[in-house]
Parts: structure tokens; sequence; C-alpha cells
């Protein structure tokens, strides 16, 4: 007997209603703050977008509020998150949202600056109620496993719920390489079962690297201009070309 669409979709939401964890943006539909808290969670552990998330609605907690920021305190505030350009990007959108107001499809929020396919169907899915999963990797990895797919209909108005069971699943439970399959709600069905995956390909290590030192770098323009002749050029033309750094009167600053 193997796992249908509907019976995963009726575990995992049995499952989520005991299992999920306590995260502060599942506590708002406000599709500016789900946008923040997706923005932060690309690319960065869930741990460490707790504190930011919060300390950010509360100084920004309309699109509008972050439009008018300069693009020097979004830098500033975004400091601790890494991938910076994110920061630049989430401020570009916010400006598009308090002109043009809060777009109702998954088309008009992927033409939003740093927002893709996925974030576009989780906003839709998180905030707007759309019946729609969106599909990141720890998702994927579950579908692929249980159902042999690579997408999943929801039941009819329980894709928020759904979509929030599937992400503490994969981050918890359905993990890359050992899955916990003795404490999953899928296993009794889950073709899957058992096996175990090799590892993922490594990143290449930030230690040493020039990744490290361009981040290194706007973290001193964090705390004030320099001037030239005391940062590596060719890291500032890297930072300038991401809008996180501008070069005016003979001083590399955070861009104004």
């Amino acid at each position: 007997m193997s796992l249908t669409p509907e019976q995963l979709a009726d575990r995992v939401l049995a499952w989520y209603e005991t299992h999920g964890r306590e995260l502060p943006w599942r506590h708002t539909r406000d599709p500016y703050a789900i946008l923040v808290s997706e923005v932060m969670l690309q690319q960065t552990q869930v741990d460490r977008v707790i504190e930011p998330w919060t300390a950010w609605l509360e100084r920004w907690p309309t699109a509008g509020e972050l439009a008018a920021a300069s693009r020097a305190e979004v830098i500033s505030a975004w400091q601790g998150l890494g991938y910076n350009r994110r920061a630049v990007s989430l401020h570009e959108a916010a400006r598009h949202l308090a002109e043009h107001g809060i777009p109702q499809d998954q088309a008009g929020w992927h033409a939003l600056p740093g927002v893709g396919p996925y974030t576009a169907a989780a906003i839709c899915a998180l905030a707007l109620d759309h019946d729609v999963i969106p599909l990141d990797v720890n998702i994927l990895r579950i579908l692929e496993r249980s159902l042999g797919a690579t997408e999943l209909e929801p039941p009819p108005g329980r894709a928020h719920d759904l979509t929030q069971g599937l992400f503490d699943l994969g981050a918890t439970v359905c993990l890359a390489r050992i899955p916990r399959c003795d404490v999953c709600p899928l296993a009794d069905l889950c073709p899957s079962r058992g096996q175990r995956y090799e590892p993922l390909r490594k990143q290449s290590t930030f230690e040493g690297s020039r990744r490290q030192a361009r981040s290194r770098l706007l973290d001193q323009l964090r705390e004030a201009p320099l001037a030239l002749g005391s940062f590596d050029p060719a890291l500032a033309a890297l930072l300038i070309k991401d809008g996180l750094a501008e070069q005016v009167d003979g001083l590399l600053r955070l861009p104004r």
C-alpha cells in the first residue's frame, strides 16, 4: 500500500497541530511581515532569524516605514544575517509595496526585487490563503521521498497550516542525510523509509574567503566611512555593485 497525497496532507496537518514549532511570524498574516521573514530565512537558520525579525518589525512595522528609511539604516539593521544583498532587495521591494500596494497573486510578488517563485508562493500561501504549496528544498525532499512527486495540491483552505507542517517535518524529521523515520507520521507508508543519503555538496569555506573579507569591510562601513587607501578597492567595487556602498568625496560609505 502506498501513500496518497490526501493521506500525506491529513497526517502532516495532524502532526503539525502537536509538533509545530513556535515561531513569531506564524502569528501574523500580514504580507509585508511574511515577506520580511521569508527574505531573512533565505540561506539563514531559523534560530538566527527570530530576534532580528522581531526587532525589524518593531522598527519598521509597515512597508511604507521601511521604504522611508535610508539604505544605510537598512544595511546596518541587517548586520548578523549575512548575504547582505538581501537587505537591499527587501528595501527596494518595500518601496514598490508602498507605492503600488500589496500584490494579490504570485506573478505580482515575483515581480518584486529579490522575490523568486518560491518566496512568491510562500507569501500567497501563508499571508493570502491561496491554495498553493511553496516548494523549498525541505518540502521537495518530503514529496520526492514519500510520493515520488514534485508538487502537492493542498486541501482547500489548508495551505497555510500544511505548508508550515511540511516546513517543520523537513527541518526536524525528514532530514537530508539521516531521516528520523522512527518519529515520522508518514513512515509506515513511505517507500523511502530507512534509507540513508550521501552528504550534499559542501559550501565553500567562509573562513578566510573573499566573501568573508567583503563582509568585514561592510561591517567597518557600518561603524564609519573609510578613506581611500584604507580598504581593498576590488572588495569596495563588489559592495558598490551590489548597492551596499558608495564612494563619495574620497570616502567609501554606506549608501544614503
